[in-house]
């Protein structure tokens, strides 16, 4: 199998990578903590990149690019530990691309390519537990027309985005539906997450939706593994910088006379982190590959992909800490941020332990050993 990139790949690469370094420094990132957790500004120079249009049809104004693609933005993105939520418009557009009636997608997906639009999943609730198929928000018909009563948690960017896609119950199973900013009975309460990005509570009082889809289990279960290969690349590029910044500082700090990395014991640390490092990374293209496959085969890999990053990410974080010492959790160096979004991705989309049983859950007779 050929694991090379693409010359337009490594192109997508560089591009992305020349904004995160000039365009998105840690004092900019600082300011826009400051400010909310989200920049509308920063959204849109993703935009102008491409980002946004990447994986949008080209009959809806976009770039019709795949989920490589879109790997090798987040890993990019993940370097920078960008705030601004790229993997939403990734979700969006597989969801509306391959559910929505034809209108609805004539309507957003030029928008979401455009930048114009930031259209975010919104789907957990507080008694779900990273389960998909909890869902205690109603939907009420009248005619041709929908109403929508729920509570959905954690919505990224959720008091900033223009629209919600939102899974309810109907007749007795959950369907999705796109529910529009101004609508009435909307009602969001923003704040800060642990990695400093943003979200927010989303309130509905029987306000109206548009409906996407009725079978809006398989429609959601596929957003949840978009947002998880995109998660699985963004832990990369968050891992990768995160090494190399304490391989850096290593190389710097001294101790007896002499640079800490020259210590055998500590450089044994270093290269176990690289080696969960690039565990990672194969899982994180295993997690991309399969997302085109059948819907058992690519829930059972995505579950599998995440119990390896759970793991990397955790063992990552936590070396980088102990070889910095005190300053690897201090907020004026940037190498705790790291750290702090590591933390926040392993539990993301379902923490390692969740996937450990989803994977149990879903071995076949022989688990492979035999087959």
């Amino acid at each position: 199998m050929d694991f090379d990139f693409s010359d337009d790949q490594q192109s997508l690469r560089d591009a992305v990578r020349r904004w995160v370094e000039k365009g998105y420094g840690f004092e900019r990132r600082k300011g826009i903590v400051a400010a909310g957790g989200f920049d509308r500004a920063a959204y849109g120079e993703l935009a102008e990149l491409g980002l946004t249009a990447l994986t949008v049809p080209e009959e809806h104004g976009g770039l019709g690019q795949g989920a490589v693609d879109a790997m090798v933005a987040m890993e990019e993105l993940g370097r920078g530990i960008v705030l601004e939520p790229l993997a939403q418009a990734f979700i969006a557009t597989r969801v509306l691309a391959g559910f929505a009636p034809e209108a609805v997608q004539a309507e957003w997906l030029p928008r979401i390519a455009s930048g114009e639009a930031l259209v975010v999943l919104a789907h957990q609730e507080r008694k779900a537990r990273y389960r998909l198929d909890v869902c205690e928000a109603k939907a009420a018909q009248a005619g041709e027309a929908y109403t929508l009563t729920a509570i959905k948690s954690i919505v990224p960017a959720g008091d900033a985005a223009d629209a919600f896609i939102v899974p309810a119950q109907l007749d007795g199973r959950i369907a999705l539906f796109l529910v529009e900013r101004g609508a009435q009975g909307l009602a969001t309460q923003g704040y800060r997450t642990q990695d400093e990005s943003r979200a927010a509570e989303l309130r509905l009082d029987g306000t109206p939706a548009t409906l996407i889809t009725t079978d809006g289990l398989a429609a959601l279960e596929l957003a949840a593994d978009v947002g998880l290969a995109a998660t699985c690349a963004e832990a990369v590029g968050v891992m990768d910088q995160t090494l190399a910044l304490t391989v850096d500082y290593m190389n710097q700090r001294k101790q007896f006379g002499v640079p800490i990395a020259s210590f055998q014991a500590l450089r044994h640390r270093v290269a176990d982190m690289k080696m969960q490092l690039e565990l990672a990374r194969s899982m994180s293209y295993y997690a991309t590959l399969k997302l085109d496959e059948a819907p058992e085969e690519r829930r059972r890999a995505l579950s599998r992909a995440k119990v390896q990053l759970g793991q990397s990410m955790r063992f990552v974080g936590q070396q980088s800490v102990q070889l910095h010492g005190g300053i690897g959790v201090t907020d004026e160096y940037i190498g705790s941020h790291y750290f702090k979004k590591l933390t926040q991705m392993e539990m993301a989309w379902g923490d390692t332990l969740h996937h450990l049983g989803e994977v149990s859950a879903r071995m076949q007779d022989t688990a492979g050993v035999f087959a």
